[in-house]
């Protein structure tokens, strides 16, 4: 028996099934064994090492370089700051826990910030004001915070509902969806998340969605911190380090913050730097591949156009990084290189001397122009340079244009005359909102053209905004433009809003989704009444219409001028004067008289008032050259507060002020050139042989050669008068229409050929001002809008008319091209580039655009025209030195004044600048003659600096130049 068992176990011992199990028992003891080694012996340790094998790179940006002006003044630099930070550095269970507590981090962070007078960033794009969200980006940049905010790579790549959100669906789907920014949490929640918080106010959803929203950018680098207030006071830096143990992430960082010493002067030049775009950051990606999202980089003006010399070369730290992110050892570094300095041509002090030119000059027209009524009616024989403004469009400019704060009405700390005006606007809008309704439910509603012109205004609005805005409910695609109803109302207006309405639900021109609710299955008289309570409930809450009220309550003297004057002081437009505000109170001062003498003394400036007019822009060359030496525009803004990180309440409001201050009116207002387009007429009709320098022709005050609508020299239409013999230098002075429709008739084969050819004409006429540049935009390198040659008319367009569209820099190149014989040179802003330590990169060479090539008779016919100009012009005459010019008036409409021009250079014999000026709605060309002699006079130190720029208004010649 033992040796059976003995056989056997030597049969096992001996077979393959042995031999394997055997292996596998050993390398099991040996796994078993290893892993007790790692996991407890050595657990710790190998945790650390693994810890430590993350390894990342971390960009180290440079500073940016600084712009100056052509002496060497500083018009951006950069400056270290000290900036809050919070990174999303902090481990939870799971991500609505996460949420609930990082918000609450962020929510005590901001009201830390906020207790020591700082702000947060507010950068997002959305706002919040009356009540409501809105955003405060429009066009792309508003398509692409949608993009980003539903996370999808393309604005293409939208749905048409999320295309179509308003900025309540954006924050809903950012606050409830995204961050778990909750209005209120239960006390349950309350306690299972750790919370101190029961909730958030909109204001705290708000500036918590910020700052999450930039974090989120930041998800795939959590080492990156994220930034929650730049620029903050040694009183916050404390506070947070001092907190820092309670606040996850939150940190304080060394940052480069860019100023801009004289940013109202220089905004539209300068520009700003922000957080690139995805465009943008694609576009300088491929300049140079070192760019990363979230890089700071120029937004506008110099800083865009010249970002990649300013921007520097990035640096970089290798660290490893735990699991969460934080930073345990930096084992490599490159320092960066510090971008270049770029000089302009641009001189600081005549820049700042022409914008406070400029405003004291649209101040002193203003002032001539007001009057002490309520309404301004045209009379029979009305034209643009009769108008008038009331007193009472003074006083409501101050609430339509947002100076005066509505809002403020029924806040709680509103005062005694705030209180009192909102309950009397109380009334008003219940009365006005009846008057409306009741319009629109009689029986036999009233034809447009026959209601009062408050009701036109209101019915009027009704369809352009509450119905056609935003939401579309009469939907602009589906209504038919040739519809005979359509056109009775709009062009005709011999029907009522009711009839209109009801015809356009008919018509299936009315969406009923956005007024119905749950039920679309409606009658067309109950889409009716739906379609006017969707009107009655949008009136109630619109800030607009509440503006257009407050209008007809100052007409009414509901609110009087008095009551609007002391408003300035409460709302602390105006400093205190408890002077003022005595004679004020006892009808010492007239409320006239005080918005004269504000407007007077610039304390209450043109671009707040927004009225007729309210810009300007005016562009000085270097003739020799193409140098800028000054390119303003009037009304501008601080673009101190939409770098760094933009301002979202500032920008919103700069979008919705009436004078528009984003528009540049030196490069981006084209209009009619008027009267200074003439010399360039006169080049061509010499060079094509239409005319000669002896030559006389006889004004006749009506070109009758042009059948349809003959036109007419304005010494016609002002005096019943003719110019008689004309020579083309005397044309010139004179600016005599009829002189200049002819050569536009012979240029056009009118005298020479049978057969009269508005081509031909067209095409000699683009010609000559294609030679002297006005084909194409000027050089500059800040945004500036293409030309227009006119392509109509040649008859008309040689007077400046037709559809001829420049810029104000357009004219002036074509200017400084006639000063200097021939050289037409491309505009520049740019001198020089350097390094910090002061090598030169580069210099930035004159750029020939052109030469042209005329007789030397024809250069002098033309300049000895301005030059005469200059001499009967009052303000231009007797400046101590001479100079040529040529001034020019546009007509807008009859109900809008003229605009007003003058282009001119200086010295006569030997020209160093060139300027053109526009005053647009400025009246007469000779208030633009007044501001170009004032500026010479400041060039050329021909008067006392502090008589020139003295801070009042400047009343001019009151020379009405017609041309």
């Amino acid at each position: 028996m033992f040796r059976d068992i003995k056989e056997a176990l030597w049969n096992i011992i001996k077979s393959r099934i042995f031999l394997l199990a055997s292996v596998f028992i050993v390398m099991f003891a040996i796994l078993l064994q290893r892993v007790f080694y790692l996991q407890i012996v050595k657990g710790d340790e190998y945790q650390k090492t693994f810890s430590l094998m993350t390894e990342r790179e971390l960009s180290l940006t440079s500073t940016r370089g600084d712009i100056y002006d052509r002496n060497g003044n500083v018009l951006a630099y950069s400056e270290i700051s000290y900036s809050v930070t919070i990174q999303d550095n902090g481990t939870y269970p799971n991500n609505k826990t996460k949420n609930a507590q990082l918000n609450q981090t962020i929510y005590r962070l901001i009201k830390l910030i906020e207790k020591n007078k700082d702000q947060v960033v507010s950068d997002l794009g959305i706002v919040y004001e009356n009540g409501k969200y809105s955003f405060s980006l429009e066009g792309n940049a508003l398509l692409r915070l949608k993009a980003d905010v539903y996370g999808k790579t393309k604005i293409s790549d939208l749905t048409a509902e999320q295309e179509l959100s308003d900025a309540e669906a954006v924050m809903e789907y950012l606050c409830e969806k995204r961050y778990g920014i909750m209005e209120s949490y239960t006390e349950k929640e309350q306690k299972d998340y750790g919370l101190s918080v029961s909730g958030y106010t909109p204001e705290e959803r708000l500036k918590i969605a910020t700052i999450r929203y930039s974090m989120a950018s930041n998800s795939y680098k959590r080492y990156v911190a994220t930034t929650v207030a730049v620029n903050v006071s040694e009183e916050t830096v404390a506070a947070v380090l001092e907190n820092q143990d309670g606040l996850q992430g939150a940190d304080i960082a060394q940052s480069s913050r860019r100023i801009y010493p004289d940013s109202e002067y220089f905004s539209s030049i300068i520009g700003y730097i922000g957080k690139a775009s995805q465009e943008e950051l694609d576009a300088l990606l491929a300049e140079n591949p070192d760019y990363e999202l979230n890089d700071i980089v120029g937004k506008a003006g110099i800083e865009q156009y010249m970002e990649l010399a300013l921007q520097g070369s990035k640096g970089y730290e290798k660290m490893y990084v735990d699991s969460v992110g934080r930073v345990l050892e930096v084992i490599e570094s490159k320092e960066p290189v510090p971008g270049s300095n770029v000089y302009l041509t641009i001189d600081k002090d005549l820049q700042i001397a022409v914008y406070n030119l400029i405003e004291q000059k649209l101040a002193g027209i203003l002032i001539s122009k007001i009057d002490n009524m309520k309404e301004y009616v045209p009379g029979p024989n009305a034209s643009a340079e009769k108008i008038r403004i009331p007193v009472y469009d003074v006083y409501y400019a101050l609430i339509e244009n947002h100076i005066l704060d509505i809002t403020r009405f029924s806040g709680e700390d509103a005062s005694e005359l705030e209180r009192s005006i909102y309950e009397r606007f109380l009334g008003k809008r219940e009365s006005a909102i009846a008057a409306i309704l009741s319009e629109l439910n009689m029986e036999n509603p009233t034809a447009y053209q026959n209601l009062s012109k408050e009701m036109m205004n209101y019915m009027s609005y009704l369809v352009s905004d509450v119905l056609m805005g935003e939401n579309q409910v009469l939907m602009g695609n589906a209504v038919n433009t040739s519809d005979p109803t359509y056109i009775a109302w709009t062009t005709d207006e011999v029907i009522s809003l009711q009839e209109y309405l009801k015809y356009a639900i008919s018509m299936n021109w009315i969406d009923v989704t956005k007024i119905s609710g749950d039920n679309p299955y409606l009658d067309s008289q109950e889409i009716y009444q739906s379609v006017l309570e969707y009107m009655k409930e949008y009136l109630m809450e619109d800030d607009t219409f509440s503006r257009m009220l407050y209008k007809y309550m100052i007409l009414d003297d509901l609110v009087t001028g008095k009551e609007i004057s002391l408003l300035l002081y409460e709302q602390g437009v105006l400093e205190y004067d408890e002077e003022t505000i005595s004679k004020l109170n006892t009808n010492q001062l007239t409320a006239y008289n005080f918005m004269i003498e504000k407007i007077r003394n610039l304390e209450i400036t043109p671009a707040q008032l927004a009225l007729e007019p309210c810009s300007a822009g005016v562009v000085i060359v270097d003739v020799n050259t193409g140098q800028t030496l000054a390119c303003v525009t009037y009304p501008s803004y601080d673009n101190n507060r939409l770098t760094n990180v933009m301002d979202s309440a500032y920008f919103g409001s700069l979008q919705q002020d009436l004078s528009s201050p984003f528009v540049n009116r030196a490069t981006q207002e084209n209009l009619a050139p008027g009267s200074t387009f003439k010399p360039v007429v006169a080049v061509a009709g010499l060079e094509e042989g239409a005319i000669s320098v002896g030559e006389n022709i006889y004004g006749r005050g009506i070109f009758t050669d042009v059948t349809d609508r003959p036109p007419t020299c304005w010494i016609y239409n002002q005096y019943g008068g003719h110019h008689g013999d004309e020579n083309v230098s005397t044309a010139i002075r004179d600016s005599c229409n009829y002189y200049f429709y002819e050569v536009g008739y012979r240029l056009a084969g009118g005298r020479t050929t049978n057969t009269y050819s508005t081509d031909q004409g067209l095409s000699k006429l683009e010609k000559y001002a294609r030679m002297f540049g006005l084909g194409d935009k000027s050089g500059l390198e800040i945004p500036e809008y293409d030309p227009q040659i006119s392509d109509i008319d040649p008859v008309r367009s040689a007077i400046g008319q037709g559809t001829n569209s420049f810029s104000v820099s357009h004219i002036a190149r074509y200017i400084a091209t006639v000063a200097n014989r021939g050289n037409c040179y491309n505009l520049t802003l740019l001198d020089r580039l350097e390094t910090t330590d002061g090598t030169l990169v580069e210099k930035y060479e004159p750029e020939l655009y052109n030469r042209v090539e005329i007789a030397k008779s024809s250069w002098d016919a033309v300049q000895a025209g301005m030059r005469m100009v200059a001499e009967k012009t009052t303000s231009l005459n007797s400046l101590g030195i001479t100079m040529a010019g040529k001034t020019g008036t546009a007509q807008q409409s009859k109900s809008h004044p003229n605009h007003a021009l003058f282009v001119g250079y200086a010295p006569f014999e030997q020209p160093e600048i060139a300027m053109a000026v526009r005053i647009a709605n400025g009246y007469t060309s000779g208030n633009a003659a007044d501001l170009g002699a004032d500026i010479l006079k400041y060039y050329f130190h021909l008067a006392d600096e502090e008589e020139l720029i003295s801070g009042t208004a400047s009343e001019g010649t009151g020379q009405n130049i017609a041309d």
